[in-house]
């Protein structure tokens, strides 16, 4: 992890990295100090008691990879791969910067049978989506996963998709739009944490994925600094495509009730 620890370090001594005490001199204090450890206990303390925290505790799959009734794939097969921590300060976009995005695309490019994207912000602008309509046309499956308006904490985001969706199904790319799991989407231009998605993901032809901060949009690309692990593992990759398998399975039961 001598790469992490690199990244670290050049986000550490980044010139856009501030000193708390620089931004706000008073609001760094010993009170200021006792305030958050009482905030922090109070969290803890709701955190316990979550959905999430609850589900660890049952028989979900996390809770038999603790007990080891669910083994670990692993893999020495990786590439950690980080944006530049100057990218947020070029007046230009640099694509030498982008080293998320610039790792992806040889990646994609190099798909033989199927793509698949798991992508919470979705907004693929017209040469992405031009791309992925060419490699469907080409006879490659590609999948997309991203939130649904009301799953999506930012309403923005979705009417950018949305501009690209048309063109991407009239070119043979297939879209899922996520649901939230339960109750009504908390969707504003400024964004919360409501959306039901939040795995960024590339799945190619079953032996090789990404996981990371990247979302298929431009402002992962020319805005934020991304990082993510790049993987060569047919195991793990089946793994995680088999998301869109469960998706089929469900698509083929309810056409099935249809007829």
């Amino acid at each position: 992890m001598r790469d992490v620890s690199a990244t670290f370090d050049a986000f550490w001594n980044s010139a856009s990295a501030y000193p708390m005490e620089v931004l706000d001199p008073e609001a760094v204090n010993g009170a200021a100090l006792g305030r958050l450890r009482r905030t922090l206990s109070e969290r803890a303390t709701e955190a316990k008691e979550s959905r999430y925290a609850t589900a660890l505790r049952g028989g979900n799959r996390v809770q038999r990879i603790v007990t080891g009734e669910r083994l670990m794939q692993w893999t020495s097969k990786y590439e950690f791969v980080s944006d530049d921590p100057a990218k947020v300060t070029m007046k230009k976009r640099d694509v030498k910067r982008t080293h998320v995005g610039v790792a992806l695309v040889p990646m994609l490019q190099a798909a033989r049978e199927r793509v698949a994207v798991i992508s919470p912000y979705f907004v693929p602008g017209q040469e992405v989506t031009s791309g992925l309509a060419r490699m469907a046309g080409d006879g490659k499956s590609v999948r997309v996963l991203t939130n649904s308006l009301v799953a999506n904490d930012v309403a923005a985001v979705h009417g950018g998709y949305a501009r690209y969706r048309k063109a991407l199904l009239k070119g043979g790319v297939q879209l899922w739009e996520l649901k939230p799991a339960g109750g009504p989407g908390n969707s504003s231009l400024l964004g919360s944490s409501g959306a039901s998605l939040h795995t960024k993901a590339f799945v190619v032809d079953g032996e090789k994925l990404f996981v990371g901060s990247y979302n298929l949009d431009p402002r992962s690309t020319w805005l934020n600094c991304e990082q993510g692990v790049l993987v060569e593992d047919a195991a793990l990759a089946r793994e995680l495509g088999r998301t869109f398998l469960d998706f089929d399975a469900e698509i083929a039961r309810l056409q099935a009730e249809k007829d």
